[in-house]
């Protein structure tokens, strides 16, 4: 789609192209931006929008002229014309919200029907209802915002509202001097069709495995020692990848072992670790787990069909999975993730209906439940699954999937505790983990709603360093594949003394 922004000495027309592109990846998911040379008079040849910022009197308005298939519609937000003479930061944020509200609107139009998310973009809508309920915004208050500032379905908003309360409980029970931590083991037995994470195939990189442990176990001393000097207690621990399990059971046990004598774990509360994958769930391991005191295990089917498991490239049934579980039961392990997915290749709403129930009649703790999301580096996206690719449910499906979903759990007495957006997401629909009451990830709800720092150990890792006072996010990324990072151990140490000078500066803001 074509993006042009008339010039006016109201407005830097740069600074808004990302906000532009935001809402037409929501109306028009298909669509990548291309910026033209332009005057204003460039011919506008569909598809295409055309944004322009202009004093009416004592108001500014900023129009959106939209075309798409042939047909044209126009959209304008005003506001006080005072009000581009505030901070910078406080214009952007006006003139922003303005741009994609008038966008939204001539878009609509032409498409006659409105995303279950409205006008609003990006990956955390939760923070929105958080935000204005901390203010002393009643549930009800924030709901309606969603629905009448952004446009959001009732049944979305009442879904954001519900994870904003479990956020501020979350966010009441953290104190100054805590942290959550996040390991990762960047390998998988195989990689799936849809995954763009930074993970190998452990059958063609079994040779890195020891090496990496090794470095990671480096890592972990030195980021030990750092928080144990700083003073700083870590409240979740959660190990993820790629799959953990994928370790063998000694390694697991060296590297649990050591991460306990290291890290100031006395106040941990929770002990997450993915097993993910049933193909490399053993007895031995989950013993392992448990004994070095893990209390959260993941196991995602991701699906219970085993047409689909196929087509996504895992190598294993249903079977497996409900034998997973089964031993993790076994093994005394009293709260259970899974994880399922909508709109995977061959699958049908009648399909995930019998997984979801399939999953829900087991009893887990905690269920996830994902929307497809199209992510480049993905063999559905990468051409090598273009027949799978040709084989996804279509939006309409998937959104009654995510719509029963909804549904069933609620009727089953889980609750949405968690939510989060991706990028060219099937249906420009969400991610939702739900959880029996008292169950909640800790971990999860302060990642997603960055409630307090999050540091990461190993590849891929990416530590968020958050001044609550302020607002600013500090992020520190370790290389991304393993090979990587077993060369950097200079940038590691680099940025373990950034993490050190964060808190050094953030306890002498305290004092």
């Amino acid at each position: 789609m074509k993006l042009y922004f008339d010039p006016s000495p109201l407005w830097e027309p740069e600074r808004y192209r990302y906000a532009a592109e935001q809402m037409m990846l929501t109306l028009f998911p298909g669509q990548r931006p291309e910026y033209p040379p332009q005057s204003p008079h460039s011919l506008e040849e569909g598809p295409s929008a055309r944004f322009a910022l202009a004093a009416a009197g004592e108001r500014a308005a900023l129009s959106a002229r939209v075309v798409w298939e042939g047909r044209a519609a126009a959209g304008e937000r005003t506001f006080p014309l005072g009000e581009l003479d505030a901070p910078p930061a406080a214009v952007y944020h006006t003139v922003q919200h303005a741009l994609k509200l008038a966008f939204y609107d001539a878009g609509t139009a032409l498409l006659g029907r409105e995303p279950p998310w409205g006008a609003l973009t990006g990956v955390r809508p939760v923070k929105l209802p958080t935000r204005a309920m901390a203010a002393g915004a009643s549930p009800t208050e924030a709901r309606r915002e969603l629905e009448t500032e952004y446009r959001v379905s009732p049944d979305r908003a009442r879904l954001a509202v519900d994870c904003a309360r479990a956020s501020l409980a979350a966010r009441d029970s953290l104190r100054p001097d805590e942290v959550s931590l996040y390991v990762g083991i960047p390998f998988c037995p195989t990689r799936c069709a849809y995954c763009s994470f930074v993970s190998a195939d452990v059958g063609r990189t079994l040779k890195l495995v020891e090496p990496y442990l090794e470095a990671l176990l480096e890592e972990t001393e030195a980021m030990g020692r750092m928080l144990r000097e700083a003073g700083v207690r870590v409240r979740s621990f959660y190990m993820g990848g790629g799959t953990p399990t994928t370790l063998s059971a000694g390694q697991l046990d060296r590297l649990l072992a050591r991460c306990q004598a290291a890290l100031p774990l006395d106040r941990c509360q929770e002990y997450t670790v993915e097993a993910g994958r049933p193909d490399t769930i053993t007895r031995e391991k989950l013993e392992v787990l448990r004994d070095r005191g893990v209390e959260r295990v993941s196991i995602n089917p991701q699906t219970l069909e085993d047409p689909v498991l196929a087509a996504i490239g895992r190598r294993h049934t249903a079977r497996d999975i409900l034998d997973a579980y089964a031993l993790a039961r076994q093994v005394g392990f009293a709260c259970v993730n899974m994880d399922l997915i909508a709109g995977l290749p061959r699958d049908s709403f009648a399909g995930f209906r019998r997984s979801l129930e399939g999953v829900l009649d087991l009893g887990p703790e905690n269920v996830t439940v994902h929307t497809l999301a199209l992510k480049k580096g993905s063999r559905l996206m990468d051409g090598s699954g273009e027949d799978l690719a040709d084989a996804l449910p279509g939006g309409e499906e998937t959104v009654e999937m995510l719509d029963f979903s909804r549904g069933e759990l609620t009727r089953r007495g889980y609750a949405p505790y968690y939510l989060y957006r991706q990028k060219y997401m099937s249906g420009s629909l969400e991610n939702v983990g739900w959880a029996r009451p008292g169950t909640e990830s800790l971990y999860n709800i302060v990642m997603m709603e960055e409630l307090h720092s999050v540091l990461s150990l190993g590849a891929g890792g990416v530590t968020k360093l958050i001044d609550p006072a302020s607002g600013q996010i500090l992020r520190l990324t370790n290389p991304k594949y393993p090979h990587d990072y077993l060369t950097a151990r200079d940038k590691r140490a680099a940025q373990l003394g950034e993490m050190a000078a964060f808190f050094a500066r953030r306890g002498e803001g305290e004092t």
